[in-house]
């Protein structure tokens, strides 16, 4: 069976506040579980004026401490920012004020652009290099503490925090198999490597104390909506937003337009870096969901929308809540 969970990337629009963001981001977290979604990520992303998401952990004690009983955690924590004790200690934290609920997913990009990397790791001396013994160290921080042991994460030792690892190409994959752990695929804006990356990790996965199988986890954008017309309008913030990435014009989230302004060499990049999506009427997206399920075999969708509107937005994601319950009745085929 297929699960169907949320990416929230709590997106500050033009003209708007982070303080409404968060607010906002509440709300759908709250309609959400209503919805039936398995768990509501937030991602680690730096000086990005469309993002306010940057303090991860916080963010996620808001959003937990909001709900009930949906699982809440990190899509994810760019680990080569932080020194692996303190993401120890503030999940520790976090799955001690909510226990049984709280997920740490891990990847390994800086989040942001390489200056604000290096501002984020002043003094650490980290680097994606070190990834694979930064983990190593951030998962010893949750093992049994023994009383003789020098550093400890308090709270964090002996605490099962269930950790995801991340990723756009075979690194995260080929790490994810060897240790055993879920891995979600970031489909949503780099969906170039899918299927080798999952491939790999299905063909070399090892079973492990927290994972006895493959555990595979992809990102869609999903833009619901009464008509095709109407979430493909609402799908142009998203494209203007690659766009300005494109243009080195990064900015908040824009109000979709009724037609976008762009070179053909733009129009393809945009359409290749966004094409693992769902836009249209629930029919629409229906076929385009079903489609995803089959020709990835994933374990689970998460889904995300950059939608200015926050009506808008909460529509799109009960729209898609509605299909998704349908498709996920039956398992669907492998590829």
């Amino acid at each position: 069976m297929t699960l169907y969970s949320l990416l929230d990337l709590a997106p500050i629009v033009q003209g708007g506040t982070a303080t409404e963001t968060f607010r906002r981001t509440l709300d759908l977290a709250q309609h959400a579980e209503t919805w039936g979604y398995h768990r509501y990520w937030l991602a680690e992303h730096h000086n990005i004026p469309g993002i306010a998401s940057a303090a991860t952990s916080v963010l996620i004690g808001h959003v937990a401490g909001g709900t009930k009983s949906m699982r809440v955690g990190s899509g994810g924590i760019m680990l080569p920012n932080h020194a692996p004790l303190v993401i120890a200690e503030q999940f520790g934290t976090l799955e001690s004020l909510y226990p049984g609920r709280i997920d740490l997913g891990i990847g390994r990009a800086p989040g942001g652009d390489q200056n604000t990397a290096r501002a984020l790791r002043r003094g650490l001396g980290s680097s994606g290099d070190t990834f694979p013994q930064d983990l190593r160290e951030l998962r010893s921080y949750f093992a049994p503490a023994s009383p003789f042991e020098p550093v400890r994460a308090i709270p964090g030792a002996g605490l099962s925090v269930p950790i995801y690892l991340l990723g756009s190409s075979d690194f995260s994959a080929r790490q994810a198999a060897l240790l055993g752990l879920p891995f979600g695929f970031a489909s949503h804006f780099a969906p170039d490597y899918l299927y080798e990356a999952l491939a790999l990790y299905r063909d070399h996965f090892q079973p492990s104390a927290q994972l006895a199988k493959p555990h595979v986890i992809v990102g869609v954008n999903v833009f619901a909506a009464e008509t095709d017309a109407e979430a493909a309008r609402l799908f142009t913030s998203l494209q203007q937003a690659f766009l300005g990435m494109v243009r080195g014009n990064r900015s908040e989230l824009r109000p979709p337009v009724d037609a976008m302004q762009w070179t053909e060499a733009e129009e393809a990049y945009v359409h290749r870096m966004t094409r693992c999506s769902a836009v249209g009427s629930a029919a629409t997206i229906r076929e385009r969901l079903a489609e995803i399920i089959e020709n990835t075999s994933a374990d689970e969708l998460i889904i995300t929308a950059q939608i200015f509107d926050h009506g808008a937005r909460l529509r799109s994601f009960e729209l898609a809540a509605e299909v998704l319950r349908e498709l996920v009745v039956k398992p669907v085929g492998a590829c």
